[in-house]
């Protein structure tokens, strides 16, 4: 069995109330999930803001608060833990916001916005309301941006889990992060 199925085999007897499956399954998933917390923070200039371990302790607590998870895969949880992750990140980014309201936000491109460093906080906000208004118009193209970019899944990845083809994945990319950027610009107009 590969890593992938034994996950997934982990996550189904999770999903059936096995105390064992998820303590087993966390330290399987833990080094790719604080790989994906890194990547968020990679350009964070202000480290006391948050550390790679603490995203991930703080999304991995959220996960298992859950009254009973229904994962369908390994996929799926990736998907949840990176929605989790930007969750927290728009959290934290807002309650900097709060203590600098009046201060402009740089232009910046969607891959740039990913950073939380503190200049770049509202950058954050910001997406996360035009990622809330795609998802209101499109969920799919919502769903892309999500798994590609907070989730850091490949097209691949992506594709299996959102059961479109990559080729879909990559126009459906395109497409919403061309409505994020204009999304973004008006709202700073």
């Amino acid at each position: 069995m590969t890593i992938d199925a034994d996950v997934t085999q982990l996550l189904t007897e999770w999903n059936s109330g096995s105390q064992e499956a998820k303590d087993q399954v966390i330290p399987m998933v833990y080094g790719e999930l604080r790989r994906m917390a890194a990547r968020y923070l990679r350009d964070e200039r202000s480290a006391q803001t948050f550390q790679p371990t603490m995203l991930v302790h703080e999304a991995y607590m959220r996960m298992v608060q859950q009254k009973q998870p229904e994962w369908e895969s390994r996929t799926h949880f990736f998907g949840v833990a990176s929605y989790l992750m930007r969750q927290l990140l728009v959290e934290n980014a807002r309650r900097q916001n709060c203590q600098k309201r009046g201060q402009g936000a740089a232009n910046v491109p969607l891959d740039e916005a990913m950073s939380v460093a503190p200049e770049r906080s509202r950058v954050i906000v910001d997406l996360d309301h035009a990622l809330r208004a795609l998802a209101e118009f499109d969920e799919r193209k919502s769903k892309v941006i999500e798994l590609r970019f907070f989730g850091g899944l490949t097209v691949d990845e992506a594709a299996l889990a959102l059961n479109i083809s990559p080729a879909t994945v990559g126009r459906e990319q395109r497409l919403a992060e061309a409505w994020l950027h204009r999304e973004m610009q008006s709202g700073r107009n």
